[in-house]
């Protein structure tokens, strides 16, 4: 982005409340605030002489004032197994983040970043091994949502927050989002449709579950006991496994969604019959559900499983009564998992 853009009002971060109130002090009527926000949300124009209902004076003053954001798809990679498709997209700033596009039986679903980068240091993922950069602005957030059905030709149904970074450790800017995904007059996105990813920052899981959006929370878990869970995840020394789950019954009882607990699963370190009955007893009488992942094999890395062992102890846990489920591997020809390419490119 150009010294002079990084000086305007981002257009495509703002509510369409705020966008009214800019619009009011350029001394125009509250309706112009509308029509541009459909320009931007609906129709998904890029520049502002695309606005043809407006005056060319206007659209000049807007262009003055604001600017509109874009990506720019910096790779490409088309899975030949399915159909899923990761995009590693430059920002304005020449950082990179990615965004993988997923193909299911109820239509498309889009896994987003919300960081460039991730200071949550677990053991197991790539995205951290890059280094944490800033977080994202909601739109370059939304963008990644806008530019990917561009290209594709496709309408994504469905959002998931758990490529790049912690969502809640970018809190302020991913609610922005959700608010403007979800307006009436823009995508009219229900966040029903929205997976959050947590590692566990507890103080925002209450403020999460306070909003109440009616989204899905996953919480990534991945050890029974603090001493384990310490290790491999770094934010388990802020706050605890038992801090985490009553944070999350908090948000269970405060949205009535069932929260689904991610469990990637690494031979040797978490996959025994022990840790399978620990869980068993960590929800009990809880509404919520296991997700297993078999961890992605990452150079920087010694952690392996595969899916063998994820259904091995899948079934430990059915059998101990526990509602649980082996992620599907979607992309594995081209690395779909969050921070690879992004790092490879980078480097």
């Amino acid at each position: 982005m150009t010294e002079k853009n990084q000086e305007k009002i981002d257009i495509l971060s703002l509510s369409q409340a705020e966008l009214e109130d800019e619009i009011l002090l350029l001394g125009e009527k509250k309706f112009r605030a509308k029509q541009i926000w459909q320009w931007l949300h609906v129709k998904k124009v890029r520049n502002f002489d695309k606005m043809s209902n407006l005056s060319a004076q206007f659209r000049g003053k807007l262009s003055d004032i604001f600017c509109i954001k874009s990506l720019i798809i910096s790779k490409r990679l088309a899975s030949n197994i399915d159909n899923t498709v990761k995009y590693l997209y430059e920002l304005p700033d020449g950082n990179h983040i990615e965004t993988v596009l997923m193909e299911y039986n109820h239509g498309y679903s889009l896994c987003v970043s919300t960081q460039v980068g991730c200071k949550m240091g677990c053991r197991f993922c790539a995205s951290t091994i890059a280094g944490f950069k800033r977080n994202l602005e909601p739109s370059e957030i939304l963008l990644q949502l806008y530019e990917t059905e561009r290209d594709s030709g496709i309408k994504v149904s469905s959002i998931v927050l758990m490529g790049i970074g912690e969502p809640l450790d970018n809190f302020d800017n991913v609610t922005k989002f959700l608010d403007i995904l979800s307006d009436k007059d823009g995508s009219n996105m229900s966040l029903r449709h929205v997976s959050l990813s947590t590692c566990g920052i507890v103080p925002r899981i209450y403020d999460l579950a306070d909003k109440s959006y009616g989204l899905t929370l996953s919480v990534s878990l991945h050890a029974t006991t603090d001493a384990k869970r310490s290790e491999i995840m770094p934010i388990n020394n802020k706050y605890n496994i038992n801090e985490l789950i009553s944070a999350c019954k908090y948000y269970l009882h405060k949205t009535g969604r069932r929260i689904s607990f991610e469990y990637a699963l690494i031979d040797g370190v978490n996959d025994s019959k022990e840790q399978a009955k620990e869980l068993s007893r960590l929800f009990k009488g809880m509404q919520s559900h296991i997700n297993i992942i078999p961890v992605n094999k990452i150079k920087e890395r010694e952690f392996t499983s595969n899916r063998k062992s994820a259904i091995r102890f899948r079934d430990l846990l059915i059998d101990l009564g526990v509602n649980a489920t082996v992620r599907r591997t979607l992309g594995s020809d081209i690395d779909a998992a969050c921070g690879q390419l992004r790092r490879e490119y980078e480097i």
